[in-house]
């Protein structure tokens, strides 16, 4: 179909944009490019539409609602298709608010002589008759190519009209016959149903970079509720205008949570999308705005986290949604104070800076399933880093991006700093002259113009450190400038006793000349890593009065609940219910799946229990195992199984135990991540497995290094 066909088939809304699409995303620079590549003659891809008499909701309600026939839903390629739109009919589609367009392009301009694209610069273009808005360009009563010539031969003498006239024709004519290239298109056919279409447009997306994984979860679940996309929006910019920033991903993951008890995507085995129906994903949602609209004054108020710009990322914040998603909508007694100096552990030590996504399945799965989650997830992170304490150390080098930054502004706020130039509150401070600035206490161009070189890197990380920070306004930064620090610190404390304690200023004065600036910093790093971990310990032991209670873990109800990624059922320890005898291969498959265990993020395994999670009890293994038949002997053949496909160097991480439901005894095997990657001897063969999607994976060699070098960095 020529693309004039398909932009005035978009007019006339014969084709149509589904809710369950994104918005308009393409960065200016891709749509130069499409515009490049079509007056090229380069191959651009295809177009992806579904011809249904059955149309599901449509973007904006741009849709002809009294249409007889087939309607082209745009399936795939409407980033595309909307640039073409924008840039030859000059104007947003039918389907789009000027709000969706996140990046207009229609500033690109086409040099008639050159043929070059560019986006508008006014000192190049101004005054230069051969730059044309590419939209004008198609426009022939606009822009044509005797007014150009003659206006360049009267800039420039010396050009040829003729020639000019020819060269600026030819490139027109080119640019213009976009119009009329063929453009390829694929088409699901109209018996085809909304799933189906939606399937199809899963598989094409995922096949390449253009969605992320949860763009293509809020596509299904736009499919079955078409308003889900709008909604969230909006809510997006109501929290927007409180201070924190969460984009669609975000939500849409706390959405998978609340619906599946898993925080993945593209490996969550109960993510079935014809399992649920629009009023589950309206409840999923209804949960997590609720724990959001209830989250949000507890971070501001107990964590003075007072915008999102406080915390280092929003994945911090999934653990804490999943719990009140489970459990009413609240914190008990003081258990808010405990998950939020959780919080501030997991943004110091950076929890979800690698492996986001297996470390936020983890702490889902512990926040679920433990009965003290609270205590799992800091065993985390204690375990990851190998201690919880912040150091002096730790803060040496660091800048304005590293998380310590963030809880420097925390603890500042919480020792009610004042401000340097007015004694005014640095919390919740208006107005721009009023605006909060990160100040060099030793300003930037004091400490160039005496000690360091600005050209020098280590230089740059002395100077911009972190224990070279204070908080001050806009106003008190401007007056200070760059002043001297045994000049202006010294009126700081005349003025206002104390305000330079409340920011953890070393208040010897022989520190604040410019020769011991970095015995400045060694103070000051002290007194910053003292007052963090202060605030953490004052946080994690708030209100002591109210007792943590702390029940029993209901295996019953873990076990209902069904095989996870941190959840495998094994009917037996070596019985085999169908030869009726022990075999080699039970056992086998009880070793990787703790080796897969070890290699991930741990798990629980518990054998006597089938598939579906029915319990069977242990009475067939126990009437294999020698004269006492018992509980002593499947201890000691469970640990000669580790020993001898595992080594016996990870029988640590392994710990079994009898548990007992519906008066049948089940072993459950509680494994640990492992420190080191553990690889398993079967048959003289190495073997190494990963836990993915409720099941233990075999890694060939090539797939275990390549894993092994990001799971254990």
């Amino acid at each position: 179909m020529k693309i004039i066909d398909l932009l005035n088939g978009v007019e006339s809304l014969r084709m149509v944009m589904p809710e369950f699409q994104r918005e308009y995303v393409w960065p200016i620079e891709d749509a130069k490019q499409l515009i490049i590549s079509l007056f090229k003659d380069y191959p651009t891809g295809c177009l992806l539409f579904w011809s249904t008499d059955n149309p599901p909701e449509i973007k904006n309600s741009a849709i002809e609602v009294e249409r007889y026939g087939l309607t082209d839903v745009i399936l795939d390629g409407q980033q595309r298709l909307t640039t073409l739109y924008l840039l030859i009919k000059g104007k947003i589609p039918p389907y789009y608010t000027p709000e969706d367009i996140l990046n207009d392009p229609r500033h690109l301009y086409f040099n008639v002589v050159s043929a070059e694209f560019q986006f508008y610069s006014r000192k190049k273009m101004e005054s230069n008759p051969a730059w044309h808005q590419v939209i004008s360009c198609f426009d022939v009563e606009k822009v044509n190519a005797v007014d150009i010539a003659s206006s360049l031969v009267e800039m420039e003498p010396i050009n040829d009209f003729k020639t000019s006239i020819t060269v600026i024709n030819n490139n027109l004519t080119r640019l213009r016959s976009i119009y009329n290239k063929d453009y390829p298109i694929l088409t699901v056919p109209k018996t085809a149903s909304i799933d189906e279409a939606i399937e199809v447009f899963d598989r094409v997306n995922s096949q390449g970079t253009k969605l992320t994984d949860a763009e293509l979860v809020l596509t299904h679940v736009t499919g079955r509720w078409p308003q889900a996309r709008r909604i969230l929006k909006t809510k997006i910019a109501q929290f927007q205008k409180i201070g924190f920033d969460f984009d669609l991903d975000f939500l849409t993951r706390c959405i998978v949570v609340s619906l599946t008890g898993s925080a993945l995507y593209s490996k969550n085995s109960k993510l079935k999308y014809e399992n649920f129906i629009k009023e589950d994903y309206i409840n999923a949602w209804s949960k997590v705005s609720k724990a959001l609209d209830y989250l949000i004054p507890i971070l501001q108020q107990d964590a003075l986290v007072s915008s999102s710009r406080d915390i280092n990322t929003n994945n911090v914040l999934v653990p804490l949604v999943a719990y009140l998603v489970y459990n009413d909508i609240k914190f008990k007694g003081n258990e808010k104070y405990k998950f939020l100096h959780w919080m501030f552990l997991a943004s110091i030590w950076a929890r979800y800076s690698g492996q986001t996504d297996q470390r936020l399945e983890k702490d889902v799965n512990s926040i679920i399933n433990e009965a003290n989650p609270i205590k799992a997830l800091i065993d985390e992170i204690q375990d990851m880093r190998g201690r919880l304490e912040v150091k002096p150390d730790d803060l040496e080098g660091r800048g304005a991006s590293h998380p310590l930054y963030r809880m420097l502004y925390i603890i500042t706020k919480n020792k009610r700093a004042i401000d340097w130039s007015n004694g005014g509150p640095i919390a919740g401070t208006i107005g721009d002259y009023y605006s909060i600035h990160s100040h060099h206490i030793f300003p930037q161009a004091f400490l160039y113009k005496e000690l360091f070189d600005s050209n020098n890197h280590l230089h740059k990380k002395i100077v911009n450190e972190i224990a070279n920070r204070a908080f001050i306004t806009r106003d008190a930064n401007y007056s200070i400038s760059d002043k001297a620090p045994t000049e202006y610190l010294a009126e700081v404390d005349s003025s206002y006793p104390g305000a330079l304690k409340k920011q953890f200023i070393p208040m010897n004065k022989e520190l604040w000349k410019s020769e011991n600036y970095e015995k400045f910093l060694e103070n000051r790093r002290q007194l910053i890593a003292d007052e963090i971990n202060k605030f953490l310990t004052d946080l994690e032991n708030k209100d002591e009065k109210n007792e943590e209670i702390i029940s029993e873990i209901n295996w019953k109800e873990l076990i209902d609940k069904g095989e996870t990624t941190f959840v495998e059922f094994k009917s037996s320890l070596r019985y085999c219910l169908r030869e009726k005898k022990p075999m080699k291969y039970i056992e086998h498959s009880i070793a990787k799946t703790i080796n897969a265990f070890l290699n991930s993020e741990g798990g629980r395994l518990f054998i006597g229990a089938d598939d579906e999670g029915n319990i069977l009890g242990l009475d067939y293994d126990f009437g294999t195992l020698g004269k006492d038949n018992g509980k002593d002997s499947f201890f000691l053949k469970f640990d000669n199984i580790i020993r001898d496909y595992l080594g016996k160097e990870n029988l640590t991480d392994v710990k079994g135990s009898f548990i007992n439901i519906d008066d049948k005894d089940i072993f459950v095997v509680e494994v640990n991540r492992s420190s080191e990657p553990v690889f398993m001897k079967f048959e003289n063969k190495d073997e190494f497995y990963v836990r993915a999607s409720a099941s233990s994976q075999p890694y060939s060699m090539q797939e275990a290094l390549d894993y092994i070098n990001r799971h254990w960095p």
